[in-house]
């Protein structure tokens, strides 16, 4: 995978600490035992394997898992590194965008993406979303916090987001936005307890008033 373009700090570092703030980083990453785990990949259409170079191109309806993390394409190349990692270049349709989601260790909660290319580097643990791309810190079926713009890094290991706007952005003008839900609006609503609601009684201490 090519090198992460670098970004200056005037575009960079104020998006990207205010998700590592918001997105409570340090105690709960991106799924840390998927990196441990074997990656499988399934397709629909032909593939080919470049034994020498150490490179498979894979066409139709492309699924790559890896534990918790589930990367969908309509193309996708991956390349083995000497030292053993993945690197995937994957590509979606004008139709049908790659999509990408994968467990937080907080009980319920997940990242989740989509764009119109993905790159997803194992060694580095980094997915580079390019084109059209939306990212989404879920709790359970709610969205905590969404990033839209041309182009979103997302350290796995660090859980920061590095957004640049571009006219290949969503959003009008080119340019990059971020949407910060308030904790209790993207919290589960508790059930009503059923202790909350007791009936009213009659008071057994007040006596009728006497006419003056």
């Amino acid at each position: 995978m090519r090198q992460l373009p670098r970004y200056s700090l005037s575009t960079l570092t104020a998006a990207a600490l205010l998700l590592a703030v918001a997105l409570g980083a340090g105690p709960a990453e991106a799924e840390k035992a998927d990196r441990l785990k074997p990656m499988n990949v399934t397709f629909d259409q032909g593939g080919q394997t470049d034994v020498a170079n150490n490179r498979t191109e894979m066409n139709g309806n492309v699924v790559m898992t890896q534990g918790t993390m589930v990367l969908r394409a309509e193309k996708a190349d991956i390349r083995e590194t000497p030292d053993g990692y993945y690197q995937a270049y994957a590509n979606g349709t004008s139709a049908k965008q790659v999509t990408f989601r994968q467990a937080r260790d907080a009980p319920g909660e997940f990242i989740e993406g989509s764009a119109d290319q993905l790159e997803y580097d194992t060694r580095a643990d980094t997915v580079r979303f390019v084109g059209n791309a939306r990212v989404r810190h879920m709790r359970g079926t709610l969205v905590a916090h969404e990033v839209t713009g041309a182009t979103i890094i997302y350290d796995k290991r660090t859980e920061v987001f590095a957004l640049e706007g571009g006219n290949s952005s969503p959003n009008p003008g080119g340019r990059s936005r971020l949407v910060l839900m308030p904790r209790a609006a993207s919290a589960p609503e508790a059930p009503a307890s059923s202790a909350s609601a007791v009936p009213l009684q009659p008071s057994l201490t007040l006596q009728p008033r006497k006419p003056s």
